[in-house]
């Protein structure tokens, strides 16, 4: 290959953004590219450490974010704020154009890769004759259910989004729940407070962008990728998932820690019969959805570790769980409240057998990295969507909801048991775990990385083809 090239990445700020980005930060840094990964100072902070190996060619560039005053005090990402308030968010980033152009201007990068909410990129990219890549951290059948960028502010009825779109030219399960496609068609077509709605800002991300990179791969989402290629006309180029490379562990360490109690305790565990159970950090459960899910627990009888973010209706812990929750489940439970904890390291650990979540789609990659059957309760945006997905591969089964969206702790028990222990969902356990020769497999994912730098060189040189 020839002369270096320095690529630019500008992901949005919420977590399940920023760290994929990061993650194809160092992908490009091992294959000796050099990169800028720009985002605020809070954020930057929050980032694991950069890779010794990889310093000299990362550079993490902060633009300091100019609030109107509308957001919490020192808030820099979704996790900081309610979901009302991200609209905000929205309008404080677009504020970083001008700092942004000034990057552009000092670091002369051969690439952009950027996020669909800043697609003012573009604008930027044209005036100074930068090509640029829309990286896309949802899955390939996200997108294919969204459509091409002509059709994207079209479905204005939930009704449109609760059936699968004509385009889908093969039988999928791909659609959203009644109650699910009238919080999408809110989130997706309002015009908030930055003037701007999502489906302007992601018509404007694919139409403007040379290709779309995908973390995705062929061997998990073959006729969507496909499908995408025709949809966008233009190429679309999946990356791999990105996997969290990480060795499974015990933890001998007496020091009295959450993170160290947690694995003793899990080192106590047999095999395949601890469910992991995490619903992320952007989504704040209310109080009925978290007492439920506790009682359904208990009446499953399965030993499980949760990870439980504190809501904010709530001034301390033992305001979050049923009376008596804890000490019932004691023997067979572990619940770690607002405490950080390794999950990548947890669901490496050989105790853990299956995993209850949110079906969003970081968290569904680091489970198939290490072969976990999901029990699937989504909650918003695109998690309806992979969960169908899942459902479709034969890997998770959805917990079932009325026809409002809530759901109970006897269906919640249901589905766990059926999924962890039950002969009858043998099957699920087996197909996950023949996932893990896919999702954990570091040559065929080096081998997508390597594929995306090659496009980005090819396309240095020769400018009529990705």
């Amino acid at each position: 290959m020839a002369s270096v090239l320095h690529i630019v990445l500008l992901p949005w700020s919420a977590f399940g953004h920023l760290l994929p980005f990061f993650e194809l930060s160092k992908c490009l840094a091992l294959k000796g590219l050099k990169v800028s990964y720009v985002s605020t100072p809070g954020n930057l902070k929050r980032l694991p450490p950069v890779p010794s190996n990889l310093e000299k060619l990362i550079n993490l560039v902060q633009l300091p974010l100019l609030s109107e005053g509308k957001l919490p005090e020192n808030a820099e990402a979704t996790i900081d704020m309610p979901l009302e308030k991200v609209q905000y968010l929205k309008k404080a980033y677009d504020g970083l154009k001008d700092l942004f152009e000034k990057v552009v201007v000092h670091g002369s990068p051969d690439w952009i890769v950027h996020d669909f909410v800043p697609s003012w990129v573009l604008e930027i990219a044209d005036k100074y004759r930068v090509p640029t890549v829309f990286f896309s951290v949802f899955s390939a059948a996200t997108l294919a259910f969204l459509g091409p960028p002509e059709h994207l502010q079209s479905r204005t009825s939930p009704k449109d989004f609760a059936y699968a779109p004509q385009w889908f030219t093969f039988p999928t399960s791909i659609k959203y729940t009644n109650h699910e496609a009238v919080s999408l068609c809110s989130s997706l077509n309002q015009i908030d407070a930055s003037g701007r709605s999502s489906a302007e800002r992601l018509q404007a991300a694919i139409r403007g962008c040379k290709f779309v990179a995908i973390r995705t791969c062929r061997e998990f989402e073959c006729r969507y990728v496909d499908l995408l290629n025709q949809l966008y006309k233009k190429p679309v180029v999946p990356v791999g998932i990105l996997p969290t490379l990480v060795e499974r562990r015990t933890n001998s360490s007496t020091e009295d820690t959450l993170v160290n109690r947690t694995f003793r305790w899990l080192d106590k565990q047999r095999p395949g019969t601890v469910l992991f159970v995490g619903f992320g950090s952007e989504y704040r459960m209310t109080r009925e959805e978290i007492q439920e899910l506790a009682y359904g627990l208990e009446l499953s009888g399965l030993h499980f570790i949760w990870v439980l973010r504190k809501p904010p209706y709530v001034n301390d812990e033992n305001g979050v769980l049923p009376n008596g929750f804890e000490e019932r489940t004691r023997s067979h439970g572990v619940i770690c409240i607002n405490g950080w904890v390794p999950q990548v390291e947890i669901l490496a650990h050989k105790a853990i057998g299956g995993c209850l979540f949110h079906s969003g789609w970081g968290t569904i990659i680091e489970s198939l990295q290490f072969g976990h059957a999901m029990i699937l309760l989504p909650m918003m945006a695109d998690q309806g969507l992979n969960a169908r997905l899942l459902v479709e591969k034969g890997i998770g089964v959805e917990v079932e909801r009325k026809e409002d969206g809530t759901f109970t702790r006897e269906g919640m028990a249901k589905a766990v048991r059926y999924v962890m222990v039950e002969d009858e969902g043998k099957v699920f356990r087996v197909r996950a775990r023949q996932m893990k020769a896919i999702f954990s497999n570091q040559r065929l994912h080096d081998d997508y990385q390597h594929n995306f730098v090659c496009n980005l060189y090819n396309y240095a040189h020769d400018h009529t083809n990705v």
